[in-house]
């Protein structure tokens, strides 16, 4: 062992970000605005503020700021689960016979189990400052509603989650601690909405879709006074909040002087990789600094990789902006796997641009070879990992054991944001070998894309 680096990397309070960082102010090229649906035109900010709180919508237009301060309520509530820990996989390391050296940033420790709750305390701050009586949002696997259900409880807001139905029916557990700090919850699509009830019509039996969930969210946010629309990922102004991950895991490398080789993240909307690579993309953009970053996305819903870049919809019911990113069609209702957090038909349009200017890759893998992954990582790191974290775990060990066959001695880094515990249905599938593989067809996505939206 390197007795220089201790297992666990802790920053002191006093070295916690104070600032958010806005990788949009070091893009060369920016992410394309998002269209009003109506006219086409970009979004304006009054029509932003009827869906969003003012302060969200003016970080989400605001593509020159490179840093935003932290307000101090928020920063007083990181401080009960920041600054987490930057760990070094000892155990895996000696387990896969690898010259590689590989950490893993730690968001699971709080009671939400992920990096959700940056952004969840954030948004809710904002909503209180605004005088609302609460907001609407979706959730996929159940990390974004805990988080947000947690930081409303905390700022005494009402909160509406409308949960992927086949995750709501999967995840019973992360439901309930949802509604144990006050949120309601409603399995998506639902009757419930407008939207809703559209969407049923058109796909009876549906296991829904993050992109079911947000029109179901934006309808009941833009019909209730008093309530604004949040969301989990996607937006750039979540992206923003969850930079305090890379923040904190560059300043622990920094400590140590440790220059990360291959960093690594899962991707469903963007947040928790967009999080978790800013401060390291923002380096590569100024000329600072090369890294190998890695997007990993489940083949059952591969955005980045299979993808569009265009124009499309943000949500299925087609009532939210449009916008340019990698998309799948805003119809694509992915297959009911059980990594319910990666389950968007689009990518966050800043990674779209990123990975469009190739300044990060991306990879799609197997839930199998994921769950095969994350047992493996279980039984020597001692965390049992969310299904979603577990694709970026899957690359780690892939990319550590090339290491093994070259001999090269390269430092990986990689997001472990989500605990598993709520997921036992889908380890109990897999270890009783009834979890299978599946990847869509060609001719199914050259359907989707056929009705992609034409702007010009």
């Amino acid at each position: 062992m390197d007795k220089k680096i201790p297992y666990k990397i802790y920053l002191e309070e006093s070295e916690m970000p104070k600032q958010w960082y806005n990788v949009r102010a070091d893009m060369k090229n920016k992410p394309a605005p998002l269209l009003n649906p109506g006219t086409l035109q970009p979004v304006t900010l009054e029509e932003m503020s009827h869906i969003f709180c003012e302060d969200l919508a003016k970080q989400e237009l605001d593509d020159t700021t490179p840093y935003f301060d932290i307000p101090q309520e928020i920063q007083d509530f990181y401080r009960m689960y920041r600054p987490s820990p930057l760990v070094r996989a000892y155990c895996l390391e000696k387990e896969l016979d690898t010259p590689a050296k590989i950490y893993y940033k730690f968001e699971g420790n709080n009671t939400s189990g992920s990096h959700k709750l940056n952004s969840a305390i954030a948004q809710a701050y904002y909503a209180k400052k605004q005088g609302l009586k609460g907001v609407t949002t979706e959730t996929g696997a159940g990390q974004w509603g805990t988080a947000l259900s947690m930081a409303c409880s905390y700022f005494h807001l009402d909160c509406k989650v409308f949960m992927v139905k086949v995750s709501y029916e999967q995840k019973p557990f992360r439901r309930e601690v949802m509604r144990t700090y006050g949120a309601s919850v409603t399995p998506s699509p639902s009757n419930t909405t407008e939207v809703g009830r559209k969407i049923l019509a058109e796909h009876p039996g549906t296991t829904g879709s993050l992109g079911c969930a947000i029109s179901e969210a934006v309808e009941a946010a833009t019909t209730n006074e008093g309530y604004r629309y949040v969301l989990g990922s996607v937006l750039t102004q979540v992206l923003l909040h969850q930079s305090v991950i890379g923040l904190e895991t560059k300043a622990a490398l920094d400590k140590y002087d440790i220059h990360p080789d291959i960093i690594i993240g899962c991707a469903g909307g963007g947040s928790n990789l967009g999080g978790l690579i800013s401060p390291f993309a923002g380096e590569m953009l100024r000329g600072e600094n090369h890294y190998q970053i890695i997007a990993v996305e489940p083949a059952s819903c591969p955005s980045l990789t299979r993808g569009h870049y265009a124009y499309d919809f943000c949500d299925t019911g087609k009532v939210c902006p449009l916008a340019k990113m990698y998309t799948l069609g805003c119809d694509f209702i992915p297959s009911p796997n059980h990594a319910g957090g990666l389950r968007y038909h689009g990518m966050s349009p800043v990674i779209s641009q990123l990975y469009d200017d190739h300044i990060i890759e991306a990879r799609s893998v197997e839930q199998t070879a994921v769950f095969e992954a994350a047992e493996r990582f279980a039984r020597v790191e001692g965390i049992l990992p969310a299904p979603e974290s577990s694709h970026a775990i899957r690359v780690a060990i892939d990319e550590a054991l090339k290491c093994k066959e070259t001999g090269e001695e390269k430092t990986i880094v990689f997001g472990l944001t989500g605990t598993g515990y709520f997921d036992m249905v889908a380890y109990e599938k897999y270890n009783n070998g009834e979890m299978s593989d599946y990847i869509p067809s060609d001719e199914t996505l050259a359907a989707e894309f056929a009705k992609l939206p034409k702007v010009e």
